[in-house]
């Protein structure tokens, strides 16, 4: 499994603090009324909004609350003219990090995500210094201790829905898929009465930087830390750190 994909579930299955839910909150509104403006207001013909809404179900986020953002989407009320841009840099140990922001201030947005690589022990560079490192997948992250079937089952039914790839660390199963076929192979396993920890399209790294001892702390700081931006709606990094340094790093 990827490092930047075993962090995020580790951080999936930690409590989260009220402050942290409602940025969440924040973050997949926005995600929810940029799929309804691109795509139209209704989840079963687009498929973006349908992702946007599974992922504000993922964090508790009222149902009220995530039709209010349909609605905005779609043009009903007032409604903020947002923006996506795409960031790319280097971080310890030269991790390469890419950057998803939605924003409504390109300016802010810029100098918040700048100040947060240099304050961690990054550089923000160039557009497409990194971006080639990465591909785009659909990531599906099953926890075996929730799997009603053995892994070998889980694997097979993977690969009749038409996943492209598989990796276990023993405790969670990563499955990789085209993203034209993410949602048939989400639905498909689901029908089968598979759960996901994460479910998301994602850009996955072709190789990974091991990092260690205080560049793995700085690495895992300076994601965190570019997540916690109000403009920053996900973070894809190259690192590959153990185990054990991600859980102590996720009690800090």
């Amino acid at each position: 499994m990827s490092g930047h994909s075993k962090w995020a579930n580790i951080k999936h299955r930690k409590a989260r603090a009220d402050a942290e839910r409602g940025r969440m909150f924040t973050k997949v509104a926005r995600e929810i009324l940029i799929a309804a403006r691109e795509g139209g207001p209704d989840p079963e013909a687009n498929f973006r909004l349908r992702m946007a809404i599974d992922r504000a179900r993922a964090v508790n986020m009222p149902g009220d609350s995530i039709m209010r953002a349909i609605k905005r989407g779609a043009g009903e009320g007032e409604t903020e003219n947002y923006e996506e841009i795409t960031y790319e840099g280097y971080g310890p140990g030269g991790v390469a990090i890419m950057v998803e922001v939605m924003t409504d201030n390109r300016n802010r947005a810029a100098s918040d995500v700048r100040h947060t690589f240099t304050r961690h022990g990054g550089n923000l560079g160039e557009t497409g210094c990194v971006a080639w490192m990465f591909r785009k997948k659909g990531l599906l992250v099953v926890d075996l201790a929730d799997l009603e079937m053995s892994e070998d089952d889980l694997v097979a039914l993977a690969v009749e829905a038409g996943a492209e790839d598989f990796k276990s660390d023993g405790a969670t199963v990563e499955i990789t898929t085209d993203p034209g076929e993410f949602e048939n192979v989400q639905k498909f396993l689901r029908d089968h009465g598979i759960e996901f920890t994460v479910a998301e399209l994602t850009m996955v790294p072709q190789t990974t930087v091991r990092v260690t001892g205080r560049e793995a702390k700085q690495v895992l700081g300076l994601t965190e830390a570019l997540e916690e931006l109000d403009d920053v709606q996900q973070v894809h990094a190259n690192f590959d750190i153990s185990d054990e340094e991600m859980e102590a790093a996720a009690e800090d």
